[in-house]
């Protein structure tokens, strides 16, 4: 099994771990930590055939994808015949599973139901109801969520967080949640970490 890796218009496909560290030395800001070298080793000669995110700096990630593609060039053949047979194009995340026949970005929906149990960034798009001060009437605001949730899949996390954010005194009920399945809602898989975080 190869590895894909993409930072924005940078990728590369490597045979190894130690090429695809080198290749992720490159990339200014990031440090290559004992701690991620080792959770990426486990990644990589891991069973799970997701694709991972690592952040860089806050809402910069780079991505690695498990391929049966020897180079760059068959990567992207592969992912041009799978826009050819009409697969999903809509994207929300990274943390879907690489299948052979189907491009990085389109592997979205295939497994919101999927049981992968450990920690999520969720982030909901949501229309939130405000007061406008100068009116005294009510409004939709539109309002970001973001939240690091234990959960056993991306459906799971989705619901934890709509959840929440029903039950919170701050949020009127009448605000307007969207669906797990369209573009107002974005997950990555984190794997396991040692915090729960939900904030506005």
């Amino acid at each position: 099994m190869n590895l894909y890796i993409r930072y924005f218009d940078d990728e590369v496909v490597v045979a190894s771990v130690d090429e695809a560290l080198d290749f992720i030395r490159t990339i200014q800001g990031f440090d290559v930590t004992p701690q991620f070298e080792e959770d990426f080793r486990q990644y990589a000669d891991g069973n799970m055939p997701f694709p991972k995110r690592y952040k860089v700096r806050p809402r910069v990630y780079f991505i690695v994808i498990k391929t049966q593609a020897a180079n760059l060039e068959e990567f992207k053949a592969i992912g041009k015949g799978a826009g050819k047979e009409g697969e999903q194009t809509d994207t929300q995340s990274e943390a879907a599973p690489a299948k052979p026949n189907l491009r990085p970005k389109d592997l979205i929906q295939l497994r919101l139901n999927d049981e992968l149990p450990g920690w999520y960034e969720g982030t909901i798009y949501f229309k939130r109801v405000v007061i406008v001060p100068e009116t005294g009437k009510f409004d939709y605001k539109d309002t970001v969520f973001t939240a690091h949730v234990k959960a056993f899949s991306a459906m799971d996390c989705y619901n934890h967080i709509i959840d929440h954010l029903r039950t919170r005194a701050d949020i009127d009920p009448r605000s307007q949640f969207p669906s797990a399945k369209g573009k107002n809602f974005r997950y990555t898989y984190l794997g396991f970490k040692p915090y729960a975080e939900l904030s506005v």
